[in-house]
């Protein structure tokens, strides 16, 4: 196989060197990465596609579905691509603007994807808290503007960091070990003073996504208060059926998230591939099964689609 290198003499040039000490297997590990990408391409645009076809599901729940799913395609496909590439062309230089605008797209789409969970948390409360008035709380006009409003905080929160790194000098070996322009990678071949974009960095890290999950577990608390008010076993079993699928979707999230991020910040003796591998499967697996959980779990959902396949 041709190799495309880019030497790092070159002062517009980041080298990306893949997955370090597994540099020999990156064409094996290019095959669950590439099938794990192509499924959930094939699931998200399956359920944007049904969701957009049938009038009935033109609802608040299912519109939520579809911005879980321009997330979850949006953000892989900012790193996954290059990341193939250097494993099959070994095509590893990235200008800095390219990665730049890696780093912004990646980021926001990660807090664009916490900002969805938040409002489907509420929309799951409202839903069995305030079922007689879900419609005038929460309509479709509403859904798509709580979402314009989240990728505008998304983009506000993140756009810092970019325009912080950019303002930085970096050191003649711009060698990242990494296969993505990963904020804190990028950080450490820097030869100013970070101090501003690492605390900047920090700051957003903890703060959006802590509280996204306290948004989130005030929401199910308030639930399962009012489910175990609730004196009918049916009406518990319908309320909790209802929650099953969004509780699975933010563990399949937030678990790798936070671990991911504790070993980059704290995991100083783990080994670098590690980390990589640890961040891939937060950036792969969610997207891949998410639509699955969606489509199993909520019947109606599955029966449209079940419709839409026997048309063809």
């Amino acid at each position: 196989m041709a190799a495309f290198n880019v030497t790092a003499s070159d002062p517009t040039t980041f080298i990306l060197t893949g997955i370090p000490g597994l540099q020999a297997a990156h064409i094996w590990i290019s095959i669950p990465f590439s099938t794990f990408y192509v499924i959930s391409l094939m699931g998200n645009f399956t359920l944007l596609f049904v969701v957009g076809r049938e009038q009935t599901l033109h609802k608040p729940m299912y519109l939520l579905l579809c911005m879980l799913a321009l997330t979850d395609i949006a953000t892989p496909t900012v790193v996954v691509p290059k990341a193939l590439c250097i494993f099959w062309f070994n095509l590893n230089g990235i200008s800095m603007a390219g990665c730049l605008a890696q780093m912004l797209f990646l980021n926001t789409g990660s807090v664009m994807h916490s900002a969805t969970l938040v409002i489907m948390a509420f929309d799951r409360y409202v839903a069995i808290c305030n079922p007689l008035r879900y419609a005038t709380i929460l309509s479709n006009a509403r859904i798509a503007k709580l979402g314009i409003v989240s990728l505008i905080k998304s983009v506000l929160f993140i756009l810092p960091v970019p325009l912080l790194m950019s303002q930085q000098p970096f050191c003649a070996n711009r060698v990242i070990p990494d296969t993505q322009c990963e904020y804190i990678a990028v950080e450490k071949i820097a030869c100013g003073d970070i101090t501003v974009p690492r605390t900047y960095g920090l700051v957003v890290m903890f703060v959006v996504f802590g509280f996204d999950l306290t948004l989130i577990a005030l929401s199910y608390g308030l639930i399962i208060r009012a489910v175990l008010r609730m004196s009918s076993k049916k009406c518990h079993q319908k309320a909790l059926n209802t929650c099953t699928a969004h509780v699975c979707v933010i563990l399949m999230y937030y678990t790798p998230f936070l671990i991911s991020s504790l070993t980059y910040l704290f995991g100083k003796g783990i080994a670098p591939y590690v980390h990589i591998i640890l961040a891939y499967l937060y950036l792969l697996i969610p997207p891949m099964l998410n639509p699955i959980i969606y489509g199993v779990k909520t019947k109606e959902l599955s029966d449209k689609l079940g419709k839409c396949i026997c048309r063809r």
